[in-house]
């Protein structure tokens, strides 16, 4: 039923990251809720289906560890304030048989960022960016195997481009950290497996998914950590056009290297879930929203870190 449909599309995110999800010392964030295509608890019909979400990640909470913090403010070191990250995701699937299809992934950034440099003479000194652009585009394939129950298993595999921007500076001149620009500047492999299907003789829905990326090289002088995203969810028809949905996903990211890196101050550890919902507008079209929670965090060094995100998006299928 269309319901069911849109229930199951909103699971899946690659991270982006995966879309998705960096942390930095600075801070910048993807969702790591799903939301493509192959999170589908039905056979994946040959088509085109079109996905638009927005995402809300404030990033103001200071942690160390598992732990949060406050600013040292000792001479010489710098204070991480806060990151807004506003990201717009387009996705383009196109399945021409049941079980083969292709995936575009279109990250948008918006973000603004705020860090305070304890200068040894003049003393605390406010800088920030604002800044928008593309960033890391993502093509990916897939193979999905249909079972005689309805439930269904896939193989994802693919890259992210460096298309995003890798350098940007505020009206100072002064350059933001790496982690922060729009686009990491490497090219990145991206493989993944997920299973989904019906709960028993229930209404309800399940899936699970398992992402990693890694990059493949580094550029001038910096390579972001690898990214290991799993997603797992539940979906029921509440009637013939709401739907209900929960999410987890754990989110697993290791040290940045190179020189521009700071591998002191990035990977971390992070469980989310993710209550939500979506709406059936017609046969082919429906609205959804989550909100993102942290259960878990745990950082390497000292990061920012988000108590809540929110995303809302629209999705189609013809």
């Amino acid at each position: 039923m269309p319901s069911t449909r849109l229930v199951l599309t909103i699971l899946l995110t690659l991270a982006p990251g995966l879309t998705g999800s960096a942390l930095a010392s600075c801070g910048s964030a993807y969702c790591s809720l799903a939301t493509t295509f192959d999170a589908l608890g039905i056979r994946i019909q040959p088509g085109f289906r079109f996905d638009l979400r927005g995402e809300y990640v404030e990033q103001k909470t200071l942690r160390s560890g598992s732990d949060s913090v406050p600013p040292t403010a000792e001479p010489g070191t710098e204070d991480e304030v806060r990151t807004l990250n506003r990201n717009l995701v387009a996705t383009l699937d196109y399945s021409w048989a049941p079980d083969w299809g292709v995936t575009v992934l279109v990250p948008y950034v918006s973000r603004t960022h705020e860090h305070i440099v304890n200068d040894e003479l003049e003393g605390p000194v406010k800088e920030d960016w604002s800044f928008s652009g593309l960033g890391d585009l993502r093509l990916l394939g897939r193979y999905q195997l249909n079972r005689p129950d309805g439930s269904t298993a896939g193989l994802r595999f693919g890259f992210s481009l460096p298309t995003g921007e890798t350098d940007v500076r505020n009206a100072e001149g002064v350059r933001a950290e790496r982690s922060l620009a729009p686009g990491s500047g490497t090219t990145g492999l991206i493989l993944g497996a997920n299973l989904n299907g019906k709960i028993g003789a229930t209404p309800a829905g399940y899936f699970t998914s398992v992402t990693g990326q890694w990059a493949l090289n580094s550029h001038n002088d910096y390579r972001p950590g690898y990214q290991l995203l799993l997603n797992g969810g539940a979906s029921y028809p509440l009637n013939g056009s709401l739907t209900a949905l929960l999410q987890l996903s754990a989110l697993i990211k290791g040290r940045d290297q190179g020189a521009e890196a700071e591998p002191e101050d990035s990977g971390s550890q992070q469980v989310f879930v993710g209550p939500g919902a979506s709406l059936a507008l017609t046969r082919h079209l429906w609205v959804y929203a989550f909100v993102e929670l942290p259960l878990y965090q745990h950082v390497n060094g000292t990061q920012l870190t988000a108590d809540t995100a929110f995303v809302a998006g629209v999705s189609s299928l013809w």
